[in-house]
């Protein structure tokens, strides 16, 4: 590999791979994977097919020899699907790479040399920018992600769906709270210590639950400006598809349950459901009953999965998980 830098001491990234998740995504792969091999020649880079049922596979044996292929046999979602494939992939880092993002030249050094700096940092992700409005930051992931103290995933250039234009306002490398599943660079040794994504999410919001883990576990989460991707989104489901306002909603309260400090735990989860009722209401009005439904449904999620998720909790929870307090109220309410 071939890697310019060098510290006292630090012992170098001896192998990357990059880990492209595709279901029936042979248009994002045929738009983006040149680029991705283009600009990344140092790294081995492997998709894995999650039970596609288009001709993804066939298409990149013809087109793309040197990519790699790993084949699950049914549709994992992004934590079951990336569990299973990384067992079958050799490397210290790990890239987990959506099909639908496009990289740009030098977009893996700085985040390597990061890695080489500091053996606590377990995750790094890069600076993400909107695929389409090039100027503006990114839904997923931004430049870098936070909770705030009621548990309401948030990022620095993205609250809610308020999205800041890149005027150069986070050109820095620092600590964050959770990186984004879009690109997210992590060691496989800290991914497997924690036994991978939480396979019952399905998607969304397992990065943050698997980023909240390794915090507690007194690992380091990192963003850089160095490096800059861009990336499409929604490119399996739609901010408009009731199933994603389902999996967003369970996965919150579930990776609360797993992840807060018990005297925060009960009172806070309590208070959830209640503005999560309030939200279900909001979204019936604005986006049709079948976004109600998905919230009512999600609490049931939640319910049925609870003595698992409280299995799953680790034996530490840091108390100072969120650096913004109240940032629905000041959100909505303006105050």
């Amino acid at each position: 590999m071939n890697n310019q830098y060098s510290a006292v001491g630090k012992k170098p990234v001896e192998k990357l791979a990059i880990a492209i998740l595709s279901w029936n995504g042979k248009k994002w792969l045929e738009k983006f994977l040149p680029n991705v091999i283009q600009h990344s020649v140092s790294a081995e880079i492997f998709v894995i097919d999650n039970g596609s049922t288009d001709d993804s596979v066939e298409f990149l044996k013809a087109n793309f020899p040197s990519v790699k292929i790993i084949i699950n046999k049914e549709n994992l979602g992004f934590a079951g699907g990336y569990n299973e494939g990384l067992k079958k992939i050799d490397a210290e880092i790990y890239c987990l790479l959506n099909s639908d993002v496009e990289v740009t030249e030098n977009w893996i050094d700085p985040v390597l040399q990061l890695f080489e700096k500091d053996p606590e940092i377990a995750a790094v992700q890069p600076k993400i920018l909107d695929y389409n409005r090039r100027n503006f930051f990114e839904f997923a992931g931004a430049a870098g992600g936070f909770i705030d103290n009621l548990g309401y995933p948030y990022c620095r250039g993205r609250i809610f769906e308020n999205i800041e234009e890149d005027r150069g306002q986070y050109d820095d490398e620092c600590e964050i709270f959770w990186a984004s599943g879009c690109c997210l660079f992590v060691r496989s040794e800290a991914f497997h210590s924690q036994n991978g994504f939480d396979e019952r999410f399905f998607a969304h919001q397992e990065e943050i639950d698997l980023c909240w883990r390794l915090k507690n576990s007194g690992r380091k989460i990192f963003y850089t400006y160095k490096s800059t991707i861009y990336h499409v989104g929604g490119g399996t489901l739609s901010k408009q598809n009731p199933q994603k306002t389902y999996l967003n909603f369970r996965n919150n309260l579930s990776m609360m349950l797993k992840n807060l400090p018990f005297p925060k735990l009960i009172w806070l989860i309590f208070f959830r459901l209640c503005l999560d009722g309030i939200a279900g209401i909001r979204f019936g009005l604005k986006d049709g009953f079948a976004h109600l439904w998905a919230v009512v449904r999600a609490h049931f999620g939640f319910y049925g999965q609870a003595p698992e998720t409280w299995r799953r909790r680790g034996k530490n929870q840091t108390q100072k998980y969120y650096q913004s307090k109240w940032l629905i109220f000041k959100h909505f309410l303006g105050s």
